[in-house]
């Protein structure tokens, strides 16, 4: 009878300042309490973010926004697919609207300006971080 290997991972995959309130083992469940997490400034105006899970090493990310009216995401492209749900308001870029309650998922390597002129709430989905021009 052949010995099978296991392989140990290191779990690179976090919520940025979250305390789970003890130790996790390395396959529990990460429950994340939405309301707990502050909104923090993405350093373009009027867009906040809540990280709900990032890994550094690979780039993976799923986060909440928050657009205020008005506010415009520069000149970015998607180094890989990107994915969004629009919760609240919508978003606008040359491509169209997308409205509140509907998804938009964009291909890598796809570039575009977003706009938000009502505001939006969104949850996105990033496989790697945008490229900003």
């Amino acid at each position: 009878m052949a010995a099978t290997a296991t392989k140990s991972a290191e779990l690179t995959t976090t919520t940025p300042g979250y305390d789970f309130g003890k130790v996790l083992g390395p396959l529990q469940s990460r429950l994340v309490e939405v309301e707990k997490l502050p909104w923090v400034p993405t350093g373009h105006k009027g867009i906040d973010i809540k990280i709900l899970m990032k890994d550094d090493t690979t780039g993976l990310m799923t986060a909440l926004f928050r657009w205020e009216p008005g506010s415009v995401l520069s000149d970015h492209e998607h180094i890989e697919i990107e994915q969004s749900w629009i919760i609240e308001g919508s978003l606008v870029d040359e491509d169209g609207e997308v409205t509140a309650g509907n998804f938009v998922w964009r291909p890598a390597g796809s570039r575009h300006v977003a706009r938000a002129p009502k505001g939006a709430l969104i949850l996105g989905f990033f496989l790697k971080p945008n490229k900003f021009f």
